[in-house]
Order: C-alpha cells, then structure tokens, then sequence
C-alpha cells in the first residue's frame, strides 16, 4: 500500500504541472488586462503610466517567460503578491478564506454520505415500491433544477417572506456579543441554504448510483447462498452486499470534489460567503492573475488528492486490489 501511494504522489507532480500550464494559457488568453482597472476607469492615466504598471507586474515579458519567473516562485512555495491596491501576499489572502471553502464543503460530503447511501440502499431493497418511486422522482428533481435558480427561490421564501433563515454571510453583525450557544446556532442558521443546496445535485446523483450498484450486488450468488444459510436480512444487505456495492461509489465521490469546489464559486457569491470562492470570483473579474492561479492550484491539489484518497479507500474496502 505504501508503495502505491508514494508512486500516485509521484505521478501527480506532472499532473499537476500541466493542470498548471493549461490554466495560465487560458487565463492569459481571455479579454482585459489587470492594468484596465487603474488605467482605463481613470482618464488622467497615460499610456506610459500603463507601459510601467505592465512592467511592475511582468506582463511585458513573454507568456513562456512568465509562467517560469511564477513555477519558481510556487518551488519555494511563494503564492507572489496581489495585483489588487493592498498588494498583499497572495497566500495571506486565500488562508483567510480557505477555511470557510473547507468547511462548507466537508459539510456538503458529509450530508451527502449521510443521506445518499441509505437512501440508494432503501430503494434498492424496496425496488419498485412507492419509496423508491418518491426516492426517483426527488433525484430527476435533482438533475433538472439548476441549483442557483433554487438557490434565489429559497432564498425569497426562508429568508425574505418567512424570515426564518438569513441569506447572506457567515454570522451576524452581533456575533461578537453572543453567548457560545448563541453564536453556534446563529453559524448553523447561515449554513442550512447554502450547505443544503451545495449538496442537493451531489445527492441526487450518488443516491441512484448506489441504487444501481445494490440492485446488481444483491442479484450476485453469494447473496443468495447468504440468505440460503439463514443470516438475517438485515446483516445479508448491510455487511455483505452494502460493502461491494459501495466500491463504485467510493470512486465516483472521489471525482465530485472538483463540482463541490466549483459549486463553491457559486454559493459563496449568491450568499455573500468570505469563501475562497468568493475571491475566486473577485479576482477573476479584477483580471488579479496571482491570486487566481494560487487558487487554481489548491483547487488542483485539493482535486488530486481527493482522487488518491477515493482511490485508497477502494483498496481499504477490496482486499483484492491490495494484493494487486
């Protein structure tokens, strides 16, 4: 297991390279510049005003050229500096806002193993019944509705209309002032809309995969040489076949981490969250190259390293691909 863990690390260094040439190549290539906003909005800036700015933050020098003077700077694990007025290190920035980006998505995971799976198993077992019918219509619902279209819905009726749910931030301006329980339930309260909807399409999708692979398991001869032996159902279902079934879908929520974190870019914009995905957005519009690639690039690893867990977690679960 070591050994193949340490040549997945290995492999994910030119990975992650090219991910990293791809991304400053598309994102050099789209319109506007991030001189447009100091020299364009502002009528007294002259062309050579423009000339420096460029000069001050390389971009005179060839694309080739600068992605190397930024490789060099990301080997001795420096993010650079900030095109926007703070000129702050782009690191500073992006741990502020990393741990909000975490959390909502380990909450989003979570609540999506916590309903998917038994959801999927349920209707598997109950085939054809009108759970599984109920339990279908919910994830064509899933696939169909465009998640910040709900998102906008919900909104207007749990926060607005009813009042029973804010809709904007991550705590109140009273936070402060709040007693510990206080200032735990007013954190849960903004993160219901905003870690539901992030998990609603996830949910969907992951339940009907689990459905399909139950219904193939418990079809499987050794289930029927299970039940054959007289161990109980519930024992047939949760420790031999829910176990085989759950193969695929460990691979399959390993591959949904990059949807939760570019889902992220759009819930924390709808909510106002002070989320990585928010300074994504920002910086994007702002053309602010550094902070844009340093969170391309913990998005790339983040990305990387759910697939190695995913793939872990199979050979955990199937003694056969550790012998392998």
């Amino acid at each position: 297991m070591i050994r193949y863990v340490s040549k997945r690390l290995l492999f994910m260094i030119p990975l992650l390279l090219g991910i990293t040439i791809i991304c400053f190549t598309v994102m050099h290539l789209a319109p506007g510049s991030p001189t447009d906003m100091e020299t364009q909005m502002n009528p007294r800036a002259s062309a050579e005003a423009k000339e420096r700015l460029m000069a001050l933050y390389d971009l005179d020098k060839p694309l080739h050229v600068q992605y190397w003077l930024w490789l060099k700077k990301i080997a001795v694990l420096d993010l650079g500096t900030s095109f926007s007025q703070d000129r702050r290190p782009v690191d500073r920035k992006i741990l502020e806002r990393l741990p909000i980006t975490i959390l909502l998505n380990l909450l989003s995971m979570g609540l999506i193993l916590a309903v998917a799976i038994p959801l999927g198993v349920l209707s598997a077992v109950r085939q054809d019944s009108w759970f599984d019918r109920l339990a279908g219509i919910f994830v064509f619902v899933g696939f169909a509705v465009p998640t910040f279209w709900l998102a906008l819905l919900l909104m207007i009726l749990f926060g607005v209309e009813l009042g029973w749910l804010p809709i904007s931030g991550i705590r109140s301006l009273n936070y402060e002032y709040m007693t510990p329980g206080a200032a735990l339930w007013d954190l849960l309260k903004h993160l219901i809309l905003p870690v539901g909807l992030s998990a609603f399409g996830g949910l969907a999708g992951l339940s009907r995969y689990m459905r399909s692979n139950m219904l193939e398991v418990i079809r499987q001869d050794y289930i029927l040489t299970a039940r054959a032996k007289g161990l109980r159902e519930r024992t047939v279902i949760y420790k031999h076949a829910l176990r085989n079934a759950l193969l695929p879908v460990i691979t399959i929520l390993g591959l949904s981490v990059p949807g939760l974190i570019g889902g992220s870019v759009i819930f924390e914009t709808i909510f106002a969250i002070p989320g990585m995905g928010q300074l994504f957005y920002m910086s994007v519009m702002s053309r602010d190259y550094p902070v844009v690639m340093g969170i391309l690039l913990i998005g790339a690893v983040l990305t990387l390293l759910g697939n190695l867990l995913a793939d872990v977690s199979y050979a955990l679960a199937d003694p056969r691909i550790r012998v392998s």
